[in-house]
């Protein structure tokens, strides 16, 4: 007989979850044989001195779970389990180097380039977009929606850029994503393998090491004033640019040189533009620039936007549009793809653009943003005086800085994270070794989660870094 330890005690479990770990760790070690038969569950309740309920819940729970089996008019028996190669192998704790430590964000300021503001985000307007996109869309809620998003907010999402972007689309053209790289790897899978890939360089690491993973042959491109170098992309089937606003650098490429990208895109079979419009829609003192996409007569242009920093990184919505050429590439590829995206999410958005919510948002925030971006580059110049330059690109939610140090960015970033300031240095963008121009510190300042409040602070905490 196998007596079963029990402590009705314990509250932090339930009396029936007590008896089934004793018979399942007794199964398990071999205390009970393989179709060796189990008490009755009322001579069981009547020896633990519990309810019948309790011994028939945990018997029920084993016998879903594999470990007993039942005979008509039988009773229950233990079910042949092999052994466990290795116990320790389940005990064994995590390993060191995998654990995660969470950072205390308390007394830190922020200026980084990745997020976005959200004290001023309408939530009220977009709950109530949830709740319509709910009480409309329950149907759809239920059911695998189409793999490049639901038609009607793509139809929507066309419209929204066609009239901010001048971008020339059908809502068919449009493919809805959990975010830009997410999409880019989508769009890049379907392509042969031999392509060469021209990047900015400066640019964005993350797409840099997504295309070096897919075993592509990728090519930094250095820059000049009016953005990437035409000659230096010649061998290149694919070039990702950053137009109106240069990542990180906020160069905005002006027409001649746009016009020289889209020719040198024509002039060659298979040629791609892709346009990561990624923070256009927040221009200052002056009207917002054309998408290049706009621009293109030939369908070589793909262009790419997000919600993510007019909206909420969180909320995950980016989209792309592709040339006729490429979506029917693209649909036979993924024709079976779940679209990745919050069903309901998309339904919100639809109702939020709609409503003109959206539209009131950025304009809102554009304004709020430009008043922001005035203070801070006013503080900088106030603190740093001649060893301070700002490339005063009007656009965007950062700015490109140059600070006068003999120090290192090593020892820059190190000074940083003990006055509890997130900076980030040119040194995270160069996609090749470059040696640091002596003298001379680059960072990228992002100011859209920074507090009016706190630009004095961060002005000073960024003083200290140097200092």
């Amino acid at each position: 007989m196998i007596y079963l330890s029990i402590d009705k005690k314990v509250k932090e479990k339930f009396i029936y979850q007590q008896i089934y770990e004793e018979i399942k760790k007794n199964i398990l070690i071999g205390r009970i044989q393989p179709n060796e038969k189990l008490l009755p569950k009322r001579v069981l309740a009547h020896q633990l001195k519990v309810s019948l309920n309790s011994v028939i819940n945990a018997y029920d729970q084993l016998l879903a779970e594999g470990y007993i089996y039942t005979l008509e008019r039988k009773g229950y028996f233990a079910e042949r389990i092999q052994a466990f190669v290795s116990q320790e192998e389940i005990l064994n704790p995590l390993p060191a180097d995998l654990k995660e430590s969470v950072t205390d964000k308390s007394g830190w300021i922020s200026l980084s380039h990745m997020t976005a503001n959200t004290s001023d985000f309408p939530f009220k307007e977009w709950i109530r977009s949830q709740q319509k996109a709910i009480l409309v869309h329950q149907n759809e809620l239920s059911e695998i929606i189409h793999p490049q998003g639901p038609y009607i907010v793509r139809e929507t999402i066309a419209r929204l850029v066609a009239f901010n972007r001048g971008v020339i689309c059908e809502p068919e053209q449009v493919v809805i994503g959990d975010g830009t790289i997410s999409l880019i790897r989508q769009l890049m899978d379907i392509q042969n393998k031999n392509s060469v890939i021209s990047i900015e360089n400066p640019g964005y690491q993350r797409l840099y090491k997504l295309l070096e993973r897919m075993k592509f042959q990728v090519l930094p491109v250095n820059m000049d004033n009016k953005g990437i170098k035409i000659k230096e992309i010649q061998p290149s089937h694919f070039v990702f640019v950053t137009p109106s606003h240069q990542f990180p650098t906020g160069i905005i490429m002006p027409i001649s040189r746009r016009i020289e990208l889209l020719n040198w895109a024509s002039e060659g079979e298979d040629r791609y533009i892709v346009e990561d419009d990624y923070d256009s829609e927040f221009k200052y003192e002056t009207d917002n620039i054309p998408s290049l996409q706009s621009l293109d007569r030939n369908q070589r242009v793909i262009y790419i936007g997000t919600f993510s920093k007019t909206m909420l990184p969180g909320l995950r919505i980016s989209y792309m549009v592709l040339p006729p050429k490429l979506l029917r590439i693209y649909r036979h590829k993924y024709a079976d793809l779940m679209q990745p995206s919050n069903t309901l999410n998309l339904f919100a958005l639809h109702y939020f653009i709609e409503s003109g919510g959206y539209q009131k948002h950025v304009k809102r925030m554009n304004s709020y943003y430009e008043t922001k971006r005035k203070i801070l580059i006013k503080e900088l110049a106030n603190r740093f005086g001649d060893n301070l330059q700002i490339d005063n690109i009007p656009a965007g939610l950062h700015i490109f800085i140059h600070i006068k140090s003999n120090k290192d960015y090593e020892e820059i970033e190190e000074r940083a994270r003990q006055l509890r300031l997130e900076i980030y240095t040119m040194k995270r963008f160069l996609l090749t070794e470059n040696k640091q121009k002596s003298g001379l510190i680059n960072l990228v300042i992002g100011f859209a989660n920074l507090p009016e409040d706190k630009i004095k602070e961060a002005v000073n905490r960024l003083f200290q870094v140097f200092h």
